[in-house]
């Protein structure tokens, strides 16, 4: 029955529908992805965006046969891919990338795995990631992991001589962003701090949201920085996208950011094709303020010129694109909020030069990442952060081609956050990026969203947790003087704290008014 589905492009929806009328099963399903994800696993795969099978997942789809999808269970025999940095109480291993945790386990489901599997959902596996959402070493290439090797971009899937990916797969939610490209899943979860939501969703051609920090809980998550992390969704339509945050976004007693959560009963009632009339969006650049464009000079031709189809098409829906500025951007991570670490990666371009990392990343790792490998990690000797840095230098030529600086850095820390350079730092990203930054700039411009290229924003939306939607917005090609073949680009629709609605309505009738997704030219795992 499945054969008639075209996998390597249907959407979540489309697959829901087909179970629902009983033209496939979730068995069905399941051994079809699997076959697919398969060549992953074998000497030279091409993505290796896959890390682990989930062996548990023809059992689990098996029992979900002649189950419909439904309200209460939306996800109904539905396979889906969840990152390795996310617990699953089940034979799977919880790993992060790193040769230290391999064998390890969890000791339950991360509430976002409970959630899945509560709303149906068959958890096919584990999504390989750049190493420890790439807190480990400076400029190590997106999607590497000593574990579970390169991830290569979907689209563009060339490496150079060294084995680093010719176009980058994106942040280091890679591999769940390069599963659901290939048609590897029905749809992925991800993890973002700063840009691994949307840098790999922009790369790869997908939808995403990067939610408000307290809408999905981060209980059993491996943690890089408390003031910033969430999970989401990514998947290939924004209706997709939607319909998982329906289950994603909930409170939940294990993480205390989502005791004030705002959500609607129904996030799919805000998907509106006519959704763009009326709309203020913001657009950060003006050519007679050149010293604060710092979001779309750096653009290249093709881009540039994909963004502006992206202007063109909103205005002729009837947004009114407001083009500005903004002036807190010059400062925003400057002193006082980022620090100098000296790096010793030896393949980097600036070895032995001091690297500027946030404070905030490198204080929260190591209070967070200890908290969890005590109360989540299992059948492993490693317990903290110490271990990890002993088991890497013990292992060097497995585990450190790229080095481990940034893990160094983080263990010089008390690890109790008690130190005032933290505390001021902490206060100093939330007052640029959001009381002065995005919060000043949509007060003084009455937006009801600003538009960024690709994950550009990133850094500025995650600072102070606020939420991002982002939908195919194009191609472009060419890395320097380097030719490549096509490759995509998002446009990203940032908002204010709990503002997901509007940032969907916006994004879906963007994505129904431009129809630019296009799959990878193979789908070759």
């Amino acid at each position: 029955m499945t054969a008639a589905i075209d996998l390597a492009d249907a959407s979540l929806a489309d697959l829901r529908y087909a179970l629902a009328l009983g033209r496939t099963t979730s068995s069905a399903l399941t051994r079809a992805y699997i076959a697919r994800i398969e060549p992953c696993h074998r000497a030279g795969a091409v993505l290796t965006s896959v890390r682990e099978v989930n062996p548990d997942a023809l059992a689990a789809a098996a029992a979900l046969d002649g189950v419909r999808p439904s309200a209460d269970l939306p996800l109904a025999g539905l396979p889906i891919l969840v990152k390795d940095n996310i617990a699953t109480g089940d034979r799977q291993h919880l790993t992060a990338g790193s040769l230290a945790l391999e064998g390890a386990r969890a000791k339950a489901d991360a509430t976002v795995v409970a959630r899945l599997r509560d709303a149906g959902a068959v958890i096919l596996g584990k999504a390989n990631l750049t190493e420890f959402a790439n807190i480990l070493a400076i400029d190590m290439p997106s999607g590497y992991s000593s574990l579970g090797g390169q991830v290569n971009n979907a689209y563009v899937p060339l490496s150079n001589a060294k084995g680093v990916p010719v176009v980058t797969p994106g942040g280091s939610s890679s591999g769940s962003a390069v599963a659901v490209a290939a048609g590897l899943c029905a749809a992925a979860i991800g993890t973002e701090t700063s840009g691994s939501l949307l840098n790999p969703a922009s790369q790869n051609g997908l939808v995403t949201i990067k939610p408000t920090v307290g809408l999905v809980s981060r209980a059993g998550i491996l943690p890089i920085s408390h003031s910033q992390d969430t999970a989401g969704p990514m998947t290939r339509t924004v209706r997709d996208a939607a319909i998982l945050l329906n289950v994603l976004a909930a409170p939940d007693p294990a993480d205390p950011a989502t005791a004030t959560q705002q959500r609607p009963p129904d996030y799919t009632v805000f998907l509106d094709k006519d959704g763009l009339k009326g709309a203020r969006i913001g657009m950060p650049s003006d050519a007679a303020d050149p010293a604060n464009d710092v979001y779309y000079k750096p653009q290249t031709e093709r881009t540039r010129a994909a963004m502006q189809a992206v202007v063109e098409t909103l205005e002729t829906a009837g947004a009114t694109i407001v083009r500005a500025s903004m002036p807190t951007i010059g400062w925003m991570g400057g002193p006082g909020t980022s620090m100098a670490v000296l790096n010793t990666n030896p393949e980097s371009a600036t070895l032995y030069k001091p690297a500027s990392r946030p404070i905030v990343f490198i204080y929260e790792l190591k209070y967070g990442l200890n908290r969890y490998l005590r109360d989540w990690v299992t059948e492993t000797p490693i317990g903290t952060l110490a271990d990890i840095v002993a088991f890497n230098r013990a292992d060097a030529a497995r585990a450190l081609r790229f080095g481990q600086d940034l893990f160094l850095a983080a263990e010089a820390t008390r690890g109790d956050l008690t130190e005032i350079e933290y505390r001021a730092a902490r206060a100093m990203d939330l007052r640029s990026a959001g009381t002065l930054g995005l919060d000043a700039y949509m007060d003084a411009h009455r937006l009801d969203a600003v538009l960024f290229p690709g994950a550009a924003g990133a850094a500025i939306a995650a600072k102070p947790g606020y939420p991002s939607v982002q939908v195919p917005a194009g191609f472009t090609a060419g890395i320097g003087d380097t030719d490549t073949p096509d490759y995509p680009i998002g446009a990203t629709f940032t908002g204010r704290a709990w503002s997901e609605p509007a940032l969907l309505r916006l994004a879906y009738a963007y994505e129904q008014a431009s129809q630019l997704r296009r799959p990878p030219p193979s789908n070759a795992a």
